[in-house]
């Protein structure tokens, strides 16, 4: 189950990297951040993303949302950056596992 949450999160880390913005918002439906909020944290934090190397994928906290049905869990991971490699920059996710599909909502982008 790890390795699927690993690859929810890596779709939306590759749409923040090639600034799609419009997409992550119809991915995730809107529910939390629309894209003109998710350009703005990213633009704020002033430095071109960049794609996490496959290893720090491990960095990622993963909580189960105990008593919630459908499966639940809570997304927390580091962005990287092109000049800073790991940065202080990371985003919160929810995602849920619903009859065999994935839903995903981007909760928040944040630094450290």
């Amino acid at each position: 189950m790890y390795e699927e949450l690993q690859q929810q999160a890596a779709s939306i880390i590759q749409l923040l990297v090639h600034s799609k913005f419009e997409a992550i918002e119809q991915l995730t439906k809107g529910v939390r951040l629309p894209a003109d909020q998710i350009q703005y944290a990213i633009e704020q934090y002033g430095r071109k993303l960049g794609s996490p190397p496959v290893e720090a994928f491990e960095l990622m906290d993963v909580i189960k949302v105990q008593g919630h049905e459908p499966q639940t869990w809570s997304v927390n991971m580091p962005l990287w950056t092109e000049d800073e490699g790991r940065s202080d920059l990371s985003i919160e996710l929810t995602v849920i596992k619903k009859e065999g599909d994935w839903l995903i909502e981007l909760d928040d982008i944040h630094v450290l």
